[in-house]
């Protein structure tokens, strides 16, 4: 097989490893892009194709990450990672797992953890490379990998996600949330929230979004039904969609652009946190994205008296 054939065979586990590793989708297919240029013009056939690829993409993102820190530092408002519709990388076997790893629950708690520990855990723990693979990929030996590997494995037990095991009712709770949010049913909301439901968003600044996380079932239920007029008056649409392995839905405006997107964290048959990214830059790869602000002031102007 060609080099360019073992890289596309390849290229659905690279872009995973680098989307878990940097939480961005544009930032891991550029990471995915400057592993092939690597490869290309390695001198060299590497003996394994799997192994140079893996140990070349995650050196890629690791560099890419501890920039991308210092921007998420100054970054205005809460961060989340961008939307990711469809993972292409499946294992059967392993398919919980893996939809678990890339849930916006668990990539931010992914954020907590250095680039090396992040890089390990998601190399170790979701993809289950052997140590020696690891040590080569991240460049410290195996018994530093290892000690790696501990920490991190040890602060995402201590804050993992839980989400509800059975698929189907998970998704059979969206349906009857999103159902209940499009007729404005406070409380059918209501009863599908955690008492303690929090409703959070990013908008970066450059969308509007909440201006702090909203807390407690009748309030996050409120909030919900409130958004409802806005959204009627702006022909807003809900499109149901599982988003980061998780339940969610993509909200589009009337010329069919994402104007931004939600995730659910669903367990003990209830809603525990929705997740909103409004921010502009991180859709983009959804699609033709719409202009939030331009539809705020739609709204207002519809609401001033007229002479």
């Amino acid at each position: 097989m060609s080099r360019a054939g073992e890289f596309e065979e390849l290229r659905p586990l690279l872009f995973a490893i680098a989307y878990r590793i940097l939480g961005s989708v544009s930032e891991a297919e550029d990471a995915v892009q400057e592993t092939w240029l690597r490869y290309e013009s390695s001198p060299t056939q590497p003996t394994s194709a799997k192994a140079f690829l893996s140990a070349a993409v995650t050196r890629v993102s690791i560099d890419v990450l501890r920039s991308a820190r210092v921007r998420r530092e100054k970054y205005v408002g809460h961060w989340f990672p961008e939307p990711l519709l469809t993972d292409p990388y499946a294992d059967p076997e392993r398919s919980a797992e893996l939809a678990d790893s890339v849930s916006m629950a668990a990539l931010l708690l992914l954020e907590r953890l250095s680039p090396l520990e992040r890089a390990v855990f998601v190399l170790r723990e979701v993809f289950g490379f052997g140590f020696p693979e690891v040590a080569s990929a991240v460049g410290r030996s195996e018994g530093a990998c290892r000690q790696l590997a501990v920490r991190a494995r040890r602060h995402m037990d201590a804050g993992r996600p839980r989400f509800e095991a059975d698929r189907e009712e998970r998704e059979k709770l969206a349906a009857r949330f999103f159902g209940a949010l499009r007729e404005g049913d406070v409380d059918g909301l209501r009863e599908l929230l955690a008492a303690d439901a929090s409703m959070v968003g990013d908008g970066g600044g450059k969308a509007p979004q909440l201006a702090r996380a909203v807390t407690g079932a009748a309030k996050v239920a409120r909030v919900l039904a409130a958004m409802l007029p806005w959204l009627a008056r702006l022909d807003v649409t809900l499109e149901p969609h599982e988003v980061n392995g998780q339940p969610g839905a993509i909200f589009r405006d009337r010329d069919n652009k994402v104007l931004y997107v939600v995730t659910l964290d669903v367990l003990g048959g209830q809603i525990q946190t929705i997740r909103s990214v409004s921010n502009p830059d991180k859709l983009g790869h959804l699609g033709p994205v719409a202009d939030a602000w331009a539809l705020v002031r739609e709204v207002n102007q519809a609401r001033r008296p007229r002479d």
